[in-house]
């Protein structure tokens, strides 16, 4: 009988848990959040995935970054475990995370947290330089490189694609892109005798040589037409 009745406790668990996870995840339908999509794998509603994309005018601009949220059977009771899955500069990758918002802490979580406001906390707090239990140090040119390289290495995790077609597509897309601008680029640098071997110093001289020619040419052009408005207000004047 106890044993019965303990596989009995733990569906209601179970089942409460679900059905919880279930309005969170209509509610983020009908009010998506900004830089954020997630989805409950179809088999198992307590591990959900999810896609931060990186906001602009932040070292991760461009990137997509795929974690996981691994949700205790007595959700919304206690917090989840949060991974991040993608390489990223800030987070550890397939590390529990030590947030306020996850399972390192149910001392802070509130069950009326939604999974909308667990990962609209992971990314504020992605954003953030604060270190804490799973996080990087890294500068802001490696995040940058690791944006970029996000893209392709979500194309190869399974789960990623199945879960998130239409990030696919765009990922795909964004990809063929760019693609065709390193093609023309290589192009342009072919028909204008630019060689991408040229060390840093060199090219940074000619780009020097080059700014200083142009802004000669712009203060130049700028006093002729200077010259040419003063001749006509005094050919006005003389007029009147």
């Amino acid at each position: 009988m106890e044993g019965a009745d303990g596989i009995r406790m733990l569906r209601n668990k179970i089942s409460s848990a679900t059905r919880r996870l279930n309005q969170d995840y209509l509610r983020l339908k009908a009010d998506p959040v900004p830089y954020i999509v997630a989805e409950p794998l179809p088999a198992n509603w307590l591990e959900w995935h999810y896609v931060l994309r990186g906001p602009e005018e932040s070292p991760f601009e461009g990137g997509f970054y795929h974690g996981k949220l691994m949700f205790p059977r007595d959700f919304p009771f206690r917090p989840p475990s949060i991974y991040m899955l993608t390489a990223n500069g800030r987070f550890k990758t397939n590390t529990r995370l030590c947030l306020s918002i996850s399972d390192f802490h149910p001392d802070t979580w509130n069950p009326a947290w939604s999974v909308s406001t667990i990962l609209t906390g992971l990314l504020s707090f992605m954003l953030e330089k604060t270190p804490t239990m799973g996080s990087l140090d890294s500068s802001d040119c490696v995040k940058r490189q690791l944006a970029m390289k996000s893209l392709e290495d979500n194309l190869k995790h399974r789960t990623f694609c199945e879960l998130f077609p239409e990030t696919v597509v765009e990922i795909k897309e964004t990809l063929r892109l760019r693609e065709e601008f390193m093609r023309a680029e290589s192009v342009y640098q072919a028909e204008n005798g630019i060689h991408p071997g040229l060390n840093n110093v060199t090219q940074n001289q000619e780009q020097s040589t080059m700014q200083y020619a142009i802004t000669n040419l712009c203060v130049i052009v700028g006093f002729v037409m200077f010259g040419f408005v003063i001749k006509y207000v005094l050919k006005n004047l003389s007029v009147d």
